[in-house]
């Protein structure tokens, strides 16, 4: 065989296999979510626009919250929504990321402070709730002691769809945005009793 025949061929090989792998990596990073979180999420979708949410009770918490590891972005609280045990279909908060001039919906949250009495350590959808924990000032007091569990179903994170942080969610620079350290972790209440 000619060398320009081989070299075509070895191109033509390099070429498909190239195509193969990328293919595989946006298989990969563009992972459906598992059906109860797809659920949720087109649930949620009408939150997408903030004002929808502030009139069906979500209250914006004002910064936009970011650690050295990543960012949360800005939280809107229900506080109807806070007691002992989450609701699957009814997080406590929506996570909203600054872009441009408008707010962009990227995650839920659920939040279950010590003080609704909650015992054991909640889980939902098969995962534990991170906590106990301080609150992260400044936005929440230290003295709120709190489970939380975020799952980022409108933003993909590549750090897990349960992880606190995502590197791909960014603050603007301002008054308004708070670079926080971790918050303490405690032991559970039921340690104590």
């Amino acid at each position: 065989m000619p060398m320009s025949s081989v070299l075509r061929l070895l191109r033509m090989v390099c070429l498909a296999a190239g195509a193969f792998f990328m293919s595989v990596q946006l298989v990969n990073a563009a992972e459906a979510l598992p059906p109860e979180l797809e659920k949720l999420k087109v649930s949620l979708e009408k939150y997408k626009d903030p004002v929808v949410a502030v009139r069906e009770g979500y209250f914006s918490t004002l910064g936009c919250v970011t650690f050295a590891e990543g960012t949360m972005g800005v939280h809107f609280l229900n506080p109807a929504l806070i007691g002992p045990e989450p609701d699957p279909m009814k997080p406590t908060l929506l996570v909203y990321e600054p872009v441009g001039d408008r707010l962009e919906l990227v995650a839920v949250e659920w939040l279950i402070p010590l003080a609704t009495g909650v015992k054991p350590k909640p889980e939902l959808f098969g995962h534990p709730f991170d906590g106990p924990m301080e609150g992260h000032e400044p936005l929440l007091p230290a003295a709120l002691h709190h489970y939380d569990l975020h799952a980022w179903i409108f933003k993909p994170n590549p750090r897990g769809v349960f992880h606190p942080v995502n590197p791909d969610v960014k603050c603007p620079e301002g008054p308004y945005t708070f670079l926080e350290a971790p918050a303490k972790m405690l032991p559970h209440p039921a340690a104590h009793q």
